[in-house]
């Protein structure tokens, strides 16, 4: 999916990220108004900006201060292109600041810092921002601020104050300038969504006509007008949900010139060829070669304990695979396919992006992800990355659309790079994979019989590379210990650790310990999403 050819038929809401932890909430709350929303960097270039054509610009939060001399502002022009095309924009919390300093007003410290939950008040009647909301009424929002406006500029207003005094909320309706010093977009605000709806659909008169049967039809008809009629595409399935979709969508555009592979790498869950290849035959009626690359796979691994040569290794080795595969497909068809499609989601970009003020560009790159990261340069094919706009709850409501089983729809995420990346250290040392695809099974198994499979958004073992001493058997044992890994969340980009019942924990952890040999300690991670990744690598 394309940017250019979503916005030429929708209004969009463009947000520039200055680096807060919420800025994708941002945009997930405005897809869920039916309104397209994208999220580019706060310090793109003027014309990034104006070929987007966007009707509403949100400048988001961020760590830095307005007042330091490297803190990430937009470039100039920004302010002349917005008023002269009549684009509305709202600042939230850095944001606010940014456009308080950049159109004449003053930001310094704040002599009382704000964070989390704060109290403000609207002060006067037919405000913009808050619409129907009465002079004196109150409301509950969550804060993260430590510098505050002190000087307001030439033609805007307070229009709320938070309980310690601080400037909550500005406007200037006949600029078009908006600002929030909190954040609407986190439910800790819970007028929040209602402020940002009133904002869009009645202050900017934005229209909410973003459907999922659009973006099937608009992807179907950009595949065919950037695939030949005489080109073969190959598609990597992994038995994920996102690459099953984006086959499905790509075969819908093309039929029988995509050719998808499965790739058996040693790094698979427990039966995982055997069933993923099962689901696609029967279910999804997808033409799919298997490989069974696992002695390559592994031989290259070997000795490897940095997690993003792990990667890069994986990402090589798959493209090398993809080559020769292409080239079998040549012999047949007489002419060697050009594109590669993969199920890159938007959360995969996003989290491969550096953040403003880094020195570099962008959201901090937490991980290189194996669809962005981990492939390499001198790559023969081209890529289709027909998701790569979108977030995991998106894909599969366009897969139900294309009546890719609900089963199927459900799966939990599995990283590409596979068990590598829930292996601590190097994965081929000793029975360690085998190891980790037991407990995996167990504990995945056990979840399933709980009818708890559907309430956590990914659930996993992890092989922590570690021993323990233990008594099994009245024997004294050193052995291996694993943890436990289940969280829920709406798109991968936060999470928040499963709340599993004591008794149900106690079951698993019996099991695994007497099912799997080399095993004496089972441990849980409790750890949201931030300050950790959901994968543990």
């Amino acid at each position: 999916m394309d940017a250019q050819q979503v916005v030429n038929k929708s209004d969009l809401v463009l947000i520039l990220d200055y680096g807060s932890q919420y800025t994708h909430l941002i945009t997930r709350r405005i897809r869920s108004l039916s309104v397209f929303s994208l999220c580019i960097s706060g310090t793109s270039s003027l014309k990034s900006i104006t070929d987007l054509n966007p009707r509403v610009i949100i400048l988001s939060g961020g760590p830095h201060s307005v007042h330091a001399p490297d803190a990430p502002v937009f470039p100039d022009g920004f302010v002349e292109f917005v008023e002269e095309k009549g684009v509305h924009v709202l600042g939230i919390c850095y944001g606010l600041q940014l456009i308080v300093q950049k159109l004449g007003g003053l930001v310094k410290v704040g002599d009382k810092q704000e964070y989390g939950k704060m109290e403000i008040e609207v002060l006067c009647d037919g405000s913009k921002v808050f619409g129907d909301k009465c002079k004196g009424e109150k409301q509950v929002v969550w804060m993260s601020h430590g510098d505050e406006v002190a000087k307001m500029p030439d033609g805007f207003r307070v229009v709320a104050t938070s309980q310690q005094g601080a400037v909550a909320a500005i406007e200037n309706p006949l600029r078009k300038f908006y600002g929030l010093q909190y954040h609407p977009e986190v439910t800790h605000s819970p007028l929040g969504m209602d402020t940002l709806r009133y904002f869009l659909f009645d202050v900017c008169g934005v229209s909410a006509d973003w459907t999922m049967e659009d973006v099937l039809n608009e992807e179907i008809k950009a595949i065919q007008n950037t695939v030949a009629s005489d080109d073969h595409v190959i598609c990597a399935l992994s038995g994920g949900v996102d690459s099953a979709v984006a086959a499905t969508l790509v075969h819908k555009a093309i039929g029988d010139r995509l050719h998808c592979i499965f790739v058996d790498n040693g790094l698979l869950r427990y039966k995982e060829q055997e069933r993923v290849m099962d689901t696609f035959e029967k279910h999804l009626h997808l033409p799919v070669t298997c490989v069974d690359a696992t002695e390559k796979f592994l031989s290259e691994l070997k000795g490897v304990v940095d997690p993003e040569r792990k990667r890069k290794i994986i990402g090589k080795e798959f493209i090398c695979i993809f080559d020769e595969f292409a080239q079998e497909l040549e012999k047949k068809f007489g002419k060697k396919p050009t594109y590669l499609v993969q199920g890159t989601l938007y959360p995969d970009v996003i989290e491969s992006c550096p953040p403003p003020g880094s020195g570099r560009n962008h959201s901090h790159t937490i991980k290189s992800h194996h669809n962005v990261g981990g492939l390499p340069k001198d790559m023969k094919l081209k890529l289709i990355e027909p998701l790569k706009l979108l977030f995991k709850d998106e894909v599969r409501s366009l897969g139900k659309i294309m009546d890719v089983p609900e089963g199927f729809l459900k799966r939990h995420p599995f990283p590409g790079p596979g068990l590598a990346v829930r292996v601590i250290g190097d994965v081929t040392e000793g029975n360690r994979l085998e190891t980790l695809r037991q407990v995996d099974e167990i504990f995945i198994q056990s979840i399933r019989d709980a009818g708890l499979y559907d309430e956590i958004w990914q659930a996993f073992a992890v092989f922590l590379g570690i021993q323990s001493v233990g008594v099994q058997g009245d024997q004294r044992s050193h052995s291996d210990v694993v943890g436990l890994r289940a969280v829920t969340s709406h798109d991968g980009m936060t999470a928040t650790w499963y709340r599993f019942d004591w008794d149900f924990l106690d079951s698993v952890s019996t099991k695994i310990t007497n099912s799997v040999r080399g095993v004496n300690r089972v441990v849980l991670d409790i750890t949201s999403k931030p300050p950790s990744t959901i994968e543990w690598e």
